[in-house]
């Protein structure tokens, strides 16, 4: 007989957005994580990946923070971030910090070969094909610039989506153009952000799907946060939620707790 096979270790980077403003997520996370025969941890020594740091030209700050991140995921077969922005900045950006140091650069790279953004570590890696969830109404989904553009981020949630008992997936004219937000970027051009978000909100609105869905919390914030200032009964959710069949722990992105 057969030794069991044993569970990849997960490590969950949780992300600060989802920490601070929508644990729920990472809750998600885990589940779906779960049910694809993962062993999840989440390091408690974990911090910010250093994006905002690293896109406003810190780089010591962001090493800082990239040797604690080296520190606290280095003996897990996988690091698994429901953020293509901050599984972008671990997997693309974070191992060209240390191109002058022969001692940290290989613990880097190393990580960032094992990184995957959530839903494409579920397919991609784990072979899920379905969910057990079921969501009623009409969604569309936002594709964010660095799940897509970066990690490749397009087909995995709408393959798993398309799984939702009755929940039909309804597509944006212009899915793939960025809502705007940005990181820091507006932060810094708070106008043309502006200008780019009524963009991606008219497009929505023209969709008359009723649950807005993404796979990144900065997007969806930004998003809610405008759809909310025009009255719009367009409900958001980041994409985990609705796959882990968990919409009813917590209210839909920018609506106040029950």
């Amino acid at each position: 007989m057969s030794a069991p096979q044993q569970k990849p270790r997960v490590g969950l980077f949780v992300t600060c957005l989802v920490d601070l403003y929508r644990p729920t997520v990472g809750f998600a996370a885990i589940r779906l994580l779960e049910a694809a025969g993962c062993q999840v941890e989440v390091p408690r020594a974990q911090t910010c990946c250093g994006q905002p740091a690293y896109n406003s030209g810190d780089r010591a700050a962001t090493r800082d923070l990239a040797r604690g991140i080296l520190d606290a995921f280095g003996g897990f077969d996988y690091v698994v971030v429901p953020s293509g922005s901050c599984g972008g900045m671990l997997r693309e950006h974070l191992p060209h910090l240390f191109d002058d140091d022969p001692n940290l650069k290989p613990r880097a790279a190393a990580l960032a070969a094992k990184t995957w953004e959530l839903v494409s570590f579920l397919t991609d890696v784990r072979g899920m094909a379905a969910v057990q969830a079921a969501q009623a109404g009409t969604a569309t989904y936002h594709d964010s610039c660095a799940g897509l553009r970066e990690l490749g981020v397009k087909a995995q949630p709408r393959r798993l989506l398309g799984t939702v008992a009755g929940l039909t997936l309804k597509e944006m004219a212009e899915p793939e153009v960025c809502c705007g937000f940005g990181g820091t970027f507006c932060v810094k051009y708070p106008d043309i952000s502006t200008r780019m978000v009524a963009d991606k909100t008219r497009d929505i609105a023209a969709t008359g799907a009723d649950l807005l869905l993404a796979g990144d919390l900065g997007c969806l914030l930004n998003m809610a946060g405008r759809l909310a200032r025009e009255g719009s009964a367009v409900k958001v959710r980041h994409v985990a939620e609705v796959l882990a069949g968990m919409t009813d722990a917590v209210p839909p992105i920018g609506e106040p707790r029950r």
